[in-house]
């Protein structure tokens, strides 16, 4: 069989281990208990991962199952009372509660069991590697535990290492002992030792720290880490995978060869966002080389709100899947009004483009077993200026597909000077009127138009070439001003006259996940309406450039609920 994985990774560890930077989530310390859910849901979803209350910060297929296990509050709606809790699945949709799988309890993490990888063994014997803390300076290690009874599918007992901690830092090289967390899963190198990264850093310089081992129980430190930048500051989660050259197949994290690339991912604790480099892995020297033009962290796998993802390669569809966490917009106050904090993103389906460039993302095909009541335009041209409300759909819980073509290129903006996409979004939202777009949706959208966010293309000309501009506006999403109103953008890696303007937008009541390009881009937002709430969400097709653009495609299905926990 071959080699899976799972992971289980946080950004709440940037606070916790006192580096003094804000997290992108609510923090309190020694919490105990917290108020329990109000019985009113609006922003509760119906087809994202989340448990029943309480707030939670990944999965592994293993004999038929996907285990899904995270980093929970069983005690509150805020950061604090961490356990390993363990939910499990047989199609990543619908997903059944089991007792927590970690707490503390050994000197190695007598002050918690954070986050961690795993890996499976030959004989399919799982084993996790995970950080734990030891004292109160918040010092890290890394532990191990095996499965109680290889027999049970649901895996609902582990047993720890009696020998953990089984890495430390290494002092004497100015590894911090607060700076050194989140081990990846393991791969197997030709020479027969397993190898694994720790992220870290030294000073400013984020490094993945490379360890050793023959048995899966003595690690030894690499001389080098297998990849390191200055004034990346900390590195966490890092992940570490294969993908082809020739195809969207998966393959295991062990593989390696001519029509392989690698990709180096790190969650930059400094920027809470994900990036990642493609290139080469060096076997033989246990290092990193980024292809030419990747020498530094420019791209990002969500250009939203994601953070701590991990990908596992999914042996029995063969297919390497990514799954990110989403963090709150909203304020302290409400989310412990609410009772919950925190989901999980839909899991997406990862490859390489045929650039070599990017990496592309797609919803697993699982999630549309959820589709029902499908609504289909035929083809039509949607004037500047015009808005064409979508009715038949569940427009608070639906999945949406839409696609566009241009007829010519000559109404395109000029762009002067270079700006960074997210600021181009801020600074020409939905309202602001151009040439070519901005066209898409409005999600979430209230009558009169009093709340809605906003997701559309817009297509820029900039010393010659043109650039299509993908957003999420989310400065009217929600009248409660409290909530993170970011807007956000990426540009989508598409020839504007060549290829499909597409986008799908999957909706849960306050998520809008939204692929642009056929995933060559990606944007997740988290909004919180109080007018656009259930049945009195409305949604919208519109154009409010001054040139007409064409539908060429467009379904779209209201979503039944999952089962989930």
């Amino acid at each position: 069989m071959a080699f899976s994985s799972f992971w289980l990774c946080a950004i709440f560890i940037s606070l916790v281990f006192g580096h003094g930077a804000q997290a992108s989530h609510h923090v309190y310390r020694n919490l105990q208990s917290v108020s329990s859910a109000s019985s009113y849901q609006p922003y509760r979803t119906a087809y994202h991962f989340q448990p029943p209350r309480h707030w939670i910060n990944g999965p592994m297929y293993y004999k038929g199952f996907y285990h899904l296990f995270y980093q929970y509050n069983p005690k509150g709606a805020v950061w604090g009372n961490i356990v390993w809790a363990h939910s499990v699945s047989k199609d990543l949709v619908n997903w059944t509660p089991l007792d927590p799988a970690i707490y503390p309890s050994q000197p190695s993490d007598f002050y918690g069991c954070w986050s961690g990888s795993a890996t499976i063994l030959p004989g399919d014997k799982p084993a996790i590697l995970y950080t734990g803390i030891i004292d109160t300076k918040k010092s890290q290690v890394q532990n191990s535990a095996m499965p109680k009874n290889l027999s049970d599918p649901y895996l609902r007992e582990w047993v720890k290492t009696p020998k953990n901690p089984l890495m430390a830092p290494n002092r004497a090289n100015n590894i911090n002992a607060s700076s050194f967390r989140d081990p990846t899963t393991a791969w197997l190198g030709k020479d027969g030792w397993w190898r694994v990264l720790v992220g870290s850093k030294r000073n400013s310089r984020g490094m993945a720290i490379l360890f050793k081992s023959k048995n899966f129980v003595k690690w030894i430190e690499a001389k080098q880490p297998l990849y390191s930048a200055e004034g990346t500051g900390m590195w966490e989660c890092p992940d570490f995978f294969p993908v082809l050259s020739k195809s969207l197949s998966g393959v295991d994290t062990s593989v390696n060869g001519p029509d392989v690339k690698h990709v180096l991912k790190v969650s930059l604790d400094d920027k809470k966002h994900d990036y990642y480099l493609i290139g080469t892995y060096n076997a033989a020297k246990d290092n990193f080389i980024p292809d030419i033009g990747f020498e530094s962290y420019v791209l990002r796998y969500d250009y939203g709100k994601y953070y701590a993802s991990k990908t596992f390669f999914d042996y029995g569809k063969n297919r390497r899947i990514l799954l990110g966490w989403i963090n709150e917009s909203s304020s302290q106050a409400d989310d412990i009004k609410k009772g919950w904090s925190g989901i999980h993103a839909i899991p997406r389906k990862i490859w390489l483009h045929k650039s070599g460039k990017q990496l592309v993302q797609w919803p697993v095909t699982e999630i549309e077993k959820l589709r029902t009541n499908p609504v289909n335009w035929p083809k039509k041209v949607l004037k500047g200026g015009e808005l064409l409300q979508v009715t038949g759909v569940a427009a608070a819980q639906a999945d949406v597909e839409i696609s566009f073509q241009v007829n010519g290129l000559k109404k395109a903006e000029r762009l002067d000077y270079w700006l960074d996409p997210q600021d181009l979004c801020s600074r020409k939202g939905a309202a602001v009127r151009g040439g070519l777009g901005p066209f898409g949706l409005l999600v979430f959208a209230s009558k009169g138009l009093q709340e809605y966010t906003a997701v559309f293309f817009r297509i820029l000309r900039y010393q010659n070439k043109h650039l299509v501009l993908l957003c999420s506006d989310q400065s009217r999403s929600s009248l409660n001003k409290d909530n993170d109103l970011t807007s956000y953008g990426a540009f989508v890696n598409v020839d504007p006259l060549g290829e499909k303007l597409s986008l799908r937008t999957l909706i849960d009541h306050s998520v809008i996940e939204s692929f642009g390009g056929e995933g060559n881009a990606v944007i997740t937002s988290r909004v919180y309406p109080t007018l656009a709430i259930n049945d009195k969400a409305q949604l919208y097709a519109f154009n409010n450039g001054t040139a007409d653009v064409k539908i060429k495609r467009f379904s779209a299905w209201s979503m039944k609920k999952a089962k989930i926990n």
